[in-house]
């Protein structure tokens, strides 16, 4: 039974990766923290969670020493610039101990490999350029080899997860321009669980607004990074995500025009290939489009295409659970592989419809 480390229960994503890890075979989750809940049993602070070994474990304020020592795996679902000196400081005490140990990260402080550039849009200086040099993106449909090697995993995040493996297969196959318009959508957990104006009910029930807009969201680089390393050529999207009044879930629609006389038949077809042997990609038939309930609380990134042969655009659309595939599902997944495990291991769930 590999020993893990969960830094950050309190938010979203921790609540999640607890969920899962209560009752994954191979993983126990033996250490949490928290600032605010220091003390608390895990039970006390998620009740679902009563019943399951996992609820008794108690919540502790970070101590690196700790947890380096007692832990196999350790996902950190803490705030982005929280992350990196954290991660610094865990992997400067393993080298000590002489101990391997396995690192998910679901902030963005590994996401993006130029530190200059996430200066420039998290407005934050990367003091840990020796680990960011290696670590390894974390969407396992597409690098699921180097993730096994992996030390330090940068989880994805969740519009690039749905942008990336929407465009991906259209991109690789120079089947569409680059002039490529994605208007995202997501649930309201994707903003946190931190009290703020905009996310309150009354702010959200009943309404339907952009943010962001205008090349403004900070998703955007490691969107174009990852497209961008994948076709080995320059790739700049125009991303413009907006807010949705439900819990979780995102959609995407992406606008690409057309580069070549193809039907709708052959790009379906080009689409199945690509992910042919990825089982937590599912092509739609034609004439069927996502929706966010039909992967709510799993793994699955569903995915349809349409072509408007008025404008030659072809247009792609993907969804995704935002806290599952885009978020702890995801990191679950990564652990699985760098633990040696089957991928699947306890998150081939079904999903929760309607």
């Amino acid at each position: 039974m590999y020993q893990a480390g969960l830094i950050g229960i309190t938010g979203y994503t921790g609540m999640e990766l607890a969920r899962i890890l209560a009752t994954h075979p191979n993983i126990s989750l033996k250490y949490a923290t928290s600032r605010q809940e220091n003390g608390k049993y895990i039970e006390e602070l998620y009740p679902f969670l009563r019943s399951y070994p996992i609820g008794k474990v108690q919540i502790t304020d970070f101590d690196a020493t700790t947890i380096t020592k007692e832990c196999d795996i350790i996902f950190l679902a803490v705030p982005h610039g929280t992350a990196m000196n954290t991660v610094g400081e865990i992997f400067q005490l393993a080298t000590k101990l002489n101990k391997k140990i396995k690192v998910i990260d679901l902030s963005a402080d590994f996401r993006i490999k130029d530190p200059q550039l996430f200066e420039n849009w998290y407005q934050i200086k990367h003091n840990q350029t020796a680990l960011l040099k290696n670590a390894v993106y974390g969407l396992f449909d597409l690098y699921e080899e180097q993730i096994k090697e992996a030390s330090l995993i940068a989880n994805p995040g969740c519009y690039p997860t749905a942008s990336i493996l929407g465009l991906y297969p259209a991109l690789s196959h120079n089947i569409i321009k680059k002039d490529i318009i994605i208007d995202a959508k997501s649930g309201t957990t994707g903003a946190g669980r931190k009290a703020q104006v905009p996310s309150l009910f009354c702010e959200v029930y009943d309404n339907f607004r952009p943010y962001s807009i205008g090349g403004k969201h900070r998703h955007t680089p490691e969107i174009e990074q990852e497209l961008s390393r994948l076709t080995q050529d320059t790739i700049i999207v125009s991303f413009n995500p907006h807010l949705l009044p439900i819990e979780r879930g995102i959609l995407n629609t992406i606008y690409a025009p057309l580069s070549q006389n193809i039907t709708l038949q052959e790009i379906h077809t080009l689409y199945q290939k690509t992910y042919q042997n990825k089982k937590f990609i599912r092509i739609l038939p034609l004439g069927q489009l996502p929706e966010t309930r039909n992967v709510r609380g799993s793994l699955f990134c569903d995915i349809g295409i349409a072509v408007d042969n008025r404008t030659q655009k072809l247009i792609i659309t993907s969804a995704i659970d935002n806290l599952a595939r885009g978020a702890s599902m995801q990191a679950i997944a990564n652990a699985n592989l760098c633990l040696g495990l089957d991928v699947d291991t306890n998150i081939n769930f079904a999903p929760v419809c309607p």
